[in-house]
């Protein structure tokens, strides 16, 4: 049952790392400045179908670039609407074959 455990404990920490990276703006780290996905800087940029699609680009070269050795992405969906971002994420860990979800919103809930 040990084991178990520590698949819970690895996608958890799995799961930690996406958001870390997710919310870390480039330049922060100082050792690691282009670390990060940029999505907090666009967070109170004017929403339009056109950021949607460029924040998806970024977010998933930033998960291939720092997590593409744990993780397969399988669906990144990034939707604007009004003054909420999301940021939904299928993805597989690669050591145990685990397809997980994840949804991040950012902005004013309703």
């Amino acid at each position: 049952m040990r084991w178990a455990g520590r698949a819970v404990d690895d996608a958890r920490h799995i799961r930690d790392m996406i958001y870390l990276l997710l919310l870390t703006r480039p330049g922060e780290r100082v050792m690691r400045p282009e670390f990060g996905s940029g999505l907090m800087h666009m967070v109170f940029a004017p929403n339009s179908p056109e950021l949607a699609a460029a924040l998806q680009y970024t977010t998933q070269a930033a998960l291939q670039r720092y997590l593409g050795d744990v993780i397969d992405v399988q669906a990144l969906e990034v939707t604007v609407q009004e003054e909420k971002l999301t940021v939904y994420l299928r993805y597989a860990i690669k050591r145990t074959g685990e397809v997980r979800d994840e949804t991040l919103t950012t902005g004013a809930t309703t």
